[in-house]
């Protein structure tokens, strides 16, 4: 039942942030990529506040997967890194603490390139 409640509770706070990411694309005339940056800017004023950490306490990978996780990380990384290196960690920070995500995105979407045939599909009818 534990489990079950941890699978719950990743789903709800997940689907909400798809669900207002839905919303926006719906209700205004954000482009899907403003609204993907706002996502990950609010991560990290939410993360350097200290504000996402119960949030990622509560939820688990409901909270760290969305683009709002990837926010809060970049943010703990520069915290953490200020703390031990300075200001010089203000800008190392950040790639250090997300450099194994950052790498298996660029690896994946290599892979994925391929495995399929690319091209523009503005022209096919």
């Amino acid at each position: 039942m534990d489990v079950f409640l941890e699978y719950l509770k990743a789903f709800l706070v997940g689907g909400a942030f798809c669900l207002v990411g839905q919303l926006l694309i719906d209700l205004t005339k954000l482009t899907p990529a403003r609204i993907l940056v706002s996502y990950v800017v609010a991560g990290v004023v939410l993360g350097g506040l200290g504000v996402y950490q119960p949030l990622i306490e509560f939820a688990g990978g409901g909270a760290t997967v969305p683009l709002t996780g990837f926010g809060s990380l970049l943010a703990k990384g520069v915290r953490e890194a200020v703390d031990k290196d300075g200001l010089l960690g203000a800008f190392t920070g950040g790639l250090n603490a997300c450099a194994a995500g950052i790498t298996a995105a660029v690896f994946f979407g290599f892979l994925a390139a391929l495995c399929f045939k690319s091209g523009s599909k503005i022209n096919e009818k």
